[in-house]
This record gives C-alpha cells, sequence and structure tokens, in this order.
C-alpha cells in the first residue's frame, strides 16, 4: 500500500506518495499521443488497481486527447469513488484548437478553460489546477502579462473552482517571480513545481529545485522514467523501441527530449543495479527519485496492473549511498530543454 503524504509545507493537503497520470487514457487515435492511448474499458481495471493500492492522487490536462481524457478520467472517478475521497489536478494552456483563443494564458482562455475542463471531467471543482507552463512559454500564445495570469486564476480559486494552484516545467527565476508577484498583490500562490527530472536530466537540480526546497514547493516531476528509457522501453537506442510508445510517434518527441550521449549509459546502469537488487529498471529509477529532497508523488504512467504494482513496491526501495552515486556517475551537463522551448 502506498503511504500518504503532504504535498509540501504551503498547503495542507495531503496525497499518495505516487500520483498516476492519465495522458494514456481516453479516445484511442485522438490526439498527439493516440497512437498508444487506451479507451475507457481498458483503464478502468486500472484506476481500480490504482486506488485498491492506496492511490488516490490523479493528473490530467485538458490538451491530453483534445478533452478526450478528462471526460475518460471523470467518468471513472465519478463512478468509483466520492468526490472526497480522491485528489485531481488538470492542467491548461496548451492550444484546444485553431481558435486566437483557445490556448494560452489570458484571462479570457482561463476562465474558459477552466469552465470546460469543469464539465468534461463532471465535477464542481479540482483540487489543483495547474498551468501546463510559464505564460511567456507557451507555443503561438500571446504574450499575456504575468499579472493578468495570477490574477485570473486567483480568481478561479475564490470562485471555488480549483482548490490550489500548481506549475510546471519554466525557469526558475520565472517562477520565482509569478510567486513573488502574486504575493505582493495577495493573490494565491502556487503549491507545487510539475518539473521535468529524472536520472537523465538532472538540470533542475541546479535553480528550481533548491528554490522549490527553500520555499515548500513540493517537487512532482512529470517523465520520472524518461519516456520509457530508463524502464527499458528502448534497448541500447532510439530504433530499439519494444513498446507502443516507443515504437510509435511518440519516439519523435523522446529523441527531442533526451540527447546526451551518456543516456543510455545511465540507463545501462540502472539495469545493472536492478538485477543486482532483483528489482526492475524501472523500480530503481523511481526509488532514485523519491531519494532526492523535495520530491512529492511523481506522476507516473502505466498501461498495465503489472506496471502499477512495480511501482508502488518501488517506493519502499531504500538505495545505499554506493548505489545513489554510481547510478549519478556518468551524468554531465546538457543544454536546458528552456533555452531552445523543447521541454
Amino acid at each position: 500500500m502506498l503511504e500518504t503524504v503532504q504535498l509540501g509545507s504551503r498547503s495542507g493537503l495531503r496525497v499518495s506518495n505516487l500520483c498516476l497520470g492519465t495522458m494514456n487514457f481516453g479516445e484511442p487515435g485522438r490526439g498527439h499521443q493516440g497512437d498508444w492511448t487506451l479507451g475507457i474499458d481498458e483503464a478502468r481495471p486500472i484506476f481500480e488497481a490504482a486506488i485498491e493500492r492506496g492511490l488516490f492522487y490523479f493528473d490530467t490536462a485538458d490538451v491530453y486527447g483534445i478533452g478526450a481524457c478528462e471526460q475518460v478520467v471523470g467518468q471513472i472517478l465519478r463512478d468509483l469513488l466520492p468526490r472526497n475521497e480522491y485528489v485531481l489536478n488538470t492542467k491548461i494552456s496548451m492550444p484546444m484548437g485553431s481558435g486566437p483563443n483557445d490556448g494560452g494564458l489570458s484571462r479570457k482562455h482561463i476562465m474558459e478553460a477552466i469552465d470546460a475542463s469543469l464539465d468534461r471531467l463532471g465535477i464542481d471543482y479540482v483540487d489543483q489546477l495547474i498551468i501546463h507552463r510559464h505564460p511567456h512559454g507557451i507555443p503561438g500564445a500571446a504574450t499575456t502579462p504575468i499579472e493578468e495570469t495570477l490574477e485570473a486564476l486567483h480568481d478561479v480559486v475564490k470562485a471555488g473552482k480549483a482548490l490550489y494552484l500548481g506549475a510546471s516545467s519554466m525557469f526558475a527565476w520565472q517562477f520565482a517571480e509569478l510567486q513573488m508577484t502574486a504575493d505582493q498583490n495577495d493573490w494565491t500562490q502556487f503549491i507545487s513545481m510539475q518539473n521535468h527530472y529524472n536520472l537523465i536530466y538532472r538540470e533542475e537540480e541546479r535553480e528550481m529545485n533548491p528554490y522549490c526546497l527553500s520555499t515548500g514547493v513540493a517537487l512532482q516531476p512529470w517523465s520520472p522514467l524518461a519516456r520509457g528509457i530508463l524502464a527499458g522501453a528502448y534497448r541500447g537506442g532510439f530504433d530499439q523501441g519494444t513498446t507502443d510508445r516507443s515504437t510509435g510517434q511518440d519516439r519523435k518527441r523522446t529523441e527531442g527530449l533526451y540527447r546526451s550521449d551518456m543516456d543510455f549509459a545511465i540507463a545501462d546502469r540502472v539495469i545493472e543495479i536492478a538485477d543486482r537488487l532483483g528489482s526492475t529498471p524501472a523500480q530503481i529509477a523511481i526509488a532514485w527519485l523519491l531519494s532526492k529532497p523535495g520530491v512529492v508523488s511523481p506522476v507516473v504512467g502505466v498501461s498495465k496492473i503489472a506496471q502499477l504494482d512495480q511501482l508502488v513496491e518501488a517506493t519502499t526501495i531504500e538505495l545505499s549511498e554506493t548505489e545513489v552515486e554510481y547510478l549519478e556517475e556518468l551524468y554531465h551537463p546538457v543544454e536546458n530543454l528552456l533555452s531552445i522551448g523543447t521541454s
């Protein structure tokens, strides 16, 4: 069974120590992840198993399946649990259509997006509304003044449509500016940072992670398994994919995120430690992440109950200092993906 933990020190919100990411649930064939999406009938047993194992924290986004993911997640959760027994995030800002205001973090889009998300989810509020990127880091969107974004988000919270706010991938200075601006205007501040952090992409250790740790913001890394690289989905190279996701259109996105010549060598060390401990590579990658300061409830994705069971067990694995050093030894600095706009 999973443990229950507090989501940082800026709120009293308690969550399971793993969060189920739901990007792979929705309508097969729809959206950027459509070629590896599971429909509602395939997704339901995974949710049931998650709940049985003490996982009650779920993460979605409006752009996943262009709304289809929220519909599936909302339906399943409404069927399985009373509203007070689960915690649910959704994310907004990415383009949902071709209209000039169909994306971004303007007041207009924020207000329309939260209402649309709640309608698809079939609930009155989300526990945490997360901005999917910084207001100035959204493809094709206007450069919205951060004051406009922050006041609109504050109004969403005060209207009871979201209980808390979270943020996702951006530069540390941008996040600090958002928090300080909100503080100066008595607007709602962010309680979590959903950033890109794993064994083969550790640039967040420079500024974002220490900033969040020092200010009580919970770190909830996305892609903790590096889109399958750290789970063994690629056997030494991008042309060696072994899953629907790693052999489909998602491979191009994965290649854009992971560019170091040491990525697969580090993945090999994960496999080596896993073999030594009688674990799986995915378990070692998650155990490493949970050992890092400030990390609370990483966002994990699964397509099978067996994968879920492995990750639940991973939360009980404690790596020695020697094992951690061995896993980290080959890493060397890489270009910050935010600098080239692909994180």
